[in-house]
């Protein structure tokens, strides 16, 4: 009997973790998000709402892949190429 409680106890731990960890990455890609969409207000202006939808779903690595690529940026048009790279495909050909 006791080790039943013990057992339920160790999934109900790994299940809650796995929550923690889940949490943690989500906050993680939405500060990412947050703070490279200020850079691009900052550096731009307005930017695009397909933009920040698309950015608003790449992983931490293209976020933190994309915040590099945007200390080269010359003018408006590296956005727009990056921009018509998101919304054409998955994964930009960023440096990695």
């Amino acid at each position: 009997m006791q080790t039943l409680e013990s057992e339920e106890r160790e999934a109900v731990m790994q299940i809650v973790t796995s929550w923690m960890l889940e949490g943690i990455e989500e906050g993680r890609q939405e500060g990412e998000v947050e703070i490279l969409l200020r850079l691009l207000r900052r550096r731009f202006g307005e930017v695009a709402i397909q933009l920040e939808e698309r950015i608003s779903q790449l992983s931490i690595m293209q976020l933190e892949n994309l915040a590099e690529v945007l200390l080269d940026f010359e003018d408006e048009r590296d956005l727009y190429e990056i921009h018509k790279c998101l919304l054409h495909i998955n994964i930009c050909p960023m440096r990695t």
